[in-house]
């Protein structure tokens, strides 16, 4: 048993082997926050955990107690306007004006495993004995809403799973402006706070400040979760690091706007909000509807975040990907892209996958410029027919002959666009998000389709289906590449306008859940012009993102670490492109932009057949290294051991479960003269084993590598070496350690 109820305090404690979380009743019945941290002793009473004295200047929901105010006590769902001055978890606008609310607790069901989300993603469960959920009653005696919150606590690990659900019972509709899916209240504001920022091309570029009085968000209101924000962040205590101290992680498993918060009052107790952005939002709950909110997972760790991020990474890898793919080693690709670009012909496209099978790549990827009209960004999107004029054979023929070189077949599609000059336009001009009256923006020169009308998510579908049935096509890139702009839809009243941007995530996510249904074999990986839509919805569905449309190796050495924050290794779409490089225009040694993508899916982003034979043996060297341990990077336990945000040097690992085997990256920027000795201290060995290290025949402890440190000191320390061997900008080694039978 996971989750206790103490009847004489109407308390629950919901704990596993590393985590407790307590709520209890409060005197006016609603739900307070108690404790949540490192596991503790259970027992009947921690009503000492409810702290309440007079403050001059609050309010008091009782006449003649001036104890109970609901300003200073911590709580699990927080309402505003009546004795709360805090930004509040639910906001309900009634028919007579009103936005107060009242959810005062009826009862409680506590359920084996976990139950599903109605059209949304979450974590889940495979069997009843892995997890534990409590479902609180909680209901309002004026408007008849009732709202249950929903915890899931799991057998192991730090997380958390939270989500909240509000069906009318009334007699009026009434209407949601705000829904959070998790409100939590913390004791004090010692923590500092993380989150993962950037722009296009520079996504999850860690950013820590300390937390303070006031409030600090991160947000999106582009209709994806963004290149600019990740719906993530993480609260440290101020001493703890990669390996020690506690951290709470937040991530969002949603794909739309959001927001996530954190306000310190002035008596510094810390509430995060997180869930759907409630600017511009406003959900018609008409009578007898449900509205269920997307779901947050928190995970605690007082081992540092290296143990957050592998709580998350076991969590979303194992329990929140699905399918086919889920455990499954990712193939090895290669993608025309920046090969070609929209220059090709089928017979070219056939040149490079023929120099890619010699290399050993198992998966050639056809980008977009294939359907339609499409020979520039202007035209084509929304016909989802090949383009006969440069695919003689169509899809299903380019494919077979792909097929025949021993390769697998993987396709582009823009699926949620649509440019002007297009069939699907000219037949349908109303079915893109446009605001009546209003000039129309767009974006690379394309308009949102309205995937909030069940018609045009099914004439996607049915073109997409079409040819995944017809043609042997076994890998899908899913693009998205622009924001929402003029958020109105044809098919909605005036007073459902404000139900757009989430009904339009739940078309993309029912045209997920339909194709990935259907054709379970197919590997999707998602992308939205490279990192705009790197979250947990999209894991749900896709196994795997395109991490970041910036292919260069420096660049995404703090991209991937950022990343690996909340995600895991299997999940990041990481490939090897041309030097210079088509981004930032920096030439990188091959060794390093392999290097770098190991720690990914892997695959290559160029033309094979342009390299020297010199670089097309080392690159089928590369792609033989990967084949042999990719399912130890991909699967296997991963520790971040030198920030790119502090050094000039990078280093992460990745261990074997059994801990027989390790892969160390080591990375650095920038060459010095006469550098220091330099070394870095490993993690996660097995202290008693003795590890051959493959790279440069030494023989370690698990204990020495771990406490001294693995020795990176190179020719930079000192006068140049008369072996011949040479470092530079941008240099990079791999280690393999192997324990000694």
């Amino acid at each position: 048993m996971s989750i206790i109820y103490h009847e004489g305090t109407q308390t629950f404690h919901l704990y596993n082997d590393t985590i407790s979380y307590i709520t209890t009743v409060l005197p006016n019945r609603h739900m307070g926050q108690l404790y949540f941290g490192r596991k503790i002793h259970d027992k009947d009473n921690f009503s000492y955990l409810l702290e309440m004295c007079p403050r001059p200047m609050s309010s008091h929901p009782y006449e003649g107690d001036i104890l109970f105010s609901l300003e200073h006590v911590k709580q699990e769902y927080g309402v505003y306007g009546t004795t709360d001055y805090r930004h509040p978890a639910v906001e309900i606008t009634q028919e007579n004006g009103s936005r107060l609310s009242d959810f005062q607790y009826e009862s409680y069901h506590i359920i084996p495993g976990k139950p599903a989300l109605a059209g949304l993603p979450a974590t889940y469960t495979e069997d009843d004995g892995e997890a534990e959920t409590l479902q609180l009653v909680l209901k309002d005696p004026v408007t008849h809403i009732k709202l249950e919150l929903f915890y899931t606590v799991f057998v192991r690990g730090g997380a958390l799973a939270r989500s909240a659900r509000l069906t009318n019972e009334g007699n009026e509709p009434v209407h949601l402006t705000r829904a959070m899916s998790l409100c939590m209240d913390l004791p004090d504001k010692d923590y500092e706070w993380i989150q993962f920022s950037g722009a296009w091309a520079r996504e999850r570029h860690m950013k820590t400040r300390k937390l303070e009085q006031g409030i600090q968000a991160i947000d999106s209101l582009r209709g994806n979760s963004s290149h600019e924000h990740n719906p993530f962040l993480i609260l440290k205590r101020p001493n703890a690091d990669e390996s020690h101290g506690e951290a709470i992680g937040f991530s969002l498993i949603y794909s739309g706007n959001f927001l996530a918060q954190a306000e310190v009052d002035t008596h510094d107790t810390t509430r995060i909000l997180m869930g759907i952005n409630p600017c511009g939002f406003d959900w018609k709950l008409d009578l007898g509807e449900t509205f269920q909110t997307p779901e947050a997972v928190m995970v605690y760790s007082s081992d540092g975040l290296n143990k957050m991020s592998q709580t998350f990474h076991k969590l979303y890898q194992k329990r929140l990907v699905r399918g086919y793919w889920r455990d499954k080693e990712r193939p090895i690709l290669n993608n025309n892209w920046e090969a070609t670009y929209f220059d090709f012909t089928e017979d070219k496209l056939v040149t490079i996958a023929k120099k890619a099978k010699e290399s050993g790549v198992e998966l050639f990827v056809l980008d977009d410029g294939w359907f339609g009209a499409r020979s520039n960004d202007y035209a084509g999107l929304g016909d989802w027919v090949a383009n006969l004029e440069r695919l003689p054979n169509g899809i299903t023929g380019l494919a077979e002959k792909i097929e025949n070189l021993g390769l697998k077949f993987g396709l582009w599609f823009e699926p949620e666009m649509v440019n002007a000059d297009s069939d699907l336009y000219r037949a349908h001009p109303d079915w893109i998000l446009k605001t009546p009256g209003r000039s129309i923006s767009h974006g690379r020169n394309q308009y949102v389709l309205d995937f909030s009308r069940k018609e045009v998510v099914d004439c996607i579908h049915d073109m997409m289906a079409k040819i995944l049935s017809e043609a042997k096509v076994s890998y899908i890139k899913w693009d998205m590449n622009r924001s929402i702009t003029e958020c109105y839809s044809g098919a909605l009243p005036a007073d459902r306008q404000g139900e757009v941007f989430h009904r339009y995530i739940l078309g993309v996510y029912d045209l997920y859940e339909r194709l990935t249904s259907e054709f379970p074999h197919v590997l999707f990986e998602s992308c939205a012009s490279g990192g705009g839509r790197f979250d947990p919805g999209m894991l749900y569905y896709a196994p795997q993102a395109w991490t970041s449309d910036d292919t260069d190796a420096v660049e995404r050495l703090k991209i991937q670490y950022g990343t690996s924050l909340c995600y895991p290794i299997s999940s990041m779409g990481s490939h090897v492109s041309v030097t210079p490089n088509h981004q930032v225009l920096r030439e990188t040694p091959l060794h390093t932009r392999a290097n770098v993508a190991y720690f990914g899916t892997f695959g290559y982003e160029l033309d094979l057949n342009r390299l020297t034979e010199e670089e097309q043996e080392e690159v089928k060297q590369q792609i033989a290294f990967m084949k042999e341990y990719r399912k130890l990077i991909q699967f296997g336990t991963f520790y971040r051991l030198k920030s790119p945000f502090e050094d000039n040097v990078t280093a992460w690992m990745a261990v074997s479960e059994d801990k027989k085997t390790a892969v160390v990256g080591w990375y650095r920027v920038l060459n010095g003269a006469n550098l220091p000795y330099s070394r870095i201290r490993l993690q996660g060995l097995n202290p008693d084993c003795c590890y051959l290290n493959l790279t440069n025949h030494t023989e370690n402890y698990g204990d020495e590598l771990m406490n001294l440190g693995l020795i990176t000191t190179d020719a930079s320390c000192g006068e140049l070496p008369h072996d011949g061997s040479i470092c530079g900008d941008f240099d990079s080694k791999i280690f393999v350690l192997k324990a000694r039978e």
